[in-house]
């Protein structure tokens, strides 16, 4: 049963991965015709939008680590790539996802949680790199973001936890 729930959290964090992360742009991309097509992302949106839902988590202060932990273990015993999708908080169980969106731009990237921080003060959330770069927060290093766990609908737990 528990492979049968990691091959479901697998392919659930590759749909999403694969097409809710979007920028500004391509959201507000016209077909050359301008005819009124349905495009890729407007339909993966609509099945997302029937099964997965956004719970609010307000914003929070975060920053991100890189290249210091890269090849490190994590909390819960996963070894750190910084050029993976993940991020560190200091108490969401391990495997939630996150919709992380940076306000200054409006990018946004889905985050799964598999490590314990940060342990700066005021600092909330921990990016790996990848997810910081993918915000364009990687220059200025902190930022103030806005946060979304995902969930299932009908179902009052998160969508994935891996423990």
């Amino acid at each position: 049963m528990r492979s049968l729930t990691k091959a479901f959290i697998i392919a659930v964090m590759i749909l999403l991965a694969g097409f809710t992360i979007m920028t500004k742009e391509s959201e507000n991309s016209v077909p050359a015709n301008n005819e009124s097509e349905i495009t890729v992302n407007e339909e993966v949106n609509n099945f997302n939008a029937s099964i997965i839902k956004y719970v609010d988590k307000g914003e929070m202060v975060a920053s991100w680590y890189g290249r210091k932990f890269h090849g490190r273990k994590t909390a819960n015993g996963e070894i750190y790539n910084q050029m993976a999708f993940t991020a560190a908080h200091k108490n969401l169980r391990f495997g939630t996802l996150l919709r992380v969106t940076n306000p200054d731009n409006e990018l946004s990237v889905i985050v799964r949680i598999n490590d314990r921080g940060p342990y700066i003060h005021g600092r909330e959330l921990d990016l790996s790199k990848a997810s910081a770069s993918a915000l364009g927060m990687v220059q200025k290093g902190v930022a103030k973001v806005r946060v979304e766990q995902l969930a299932l609908k009908g179902v009052n737990f998160p969508v994935i936890s891996l423990n």
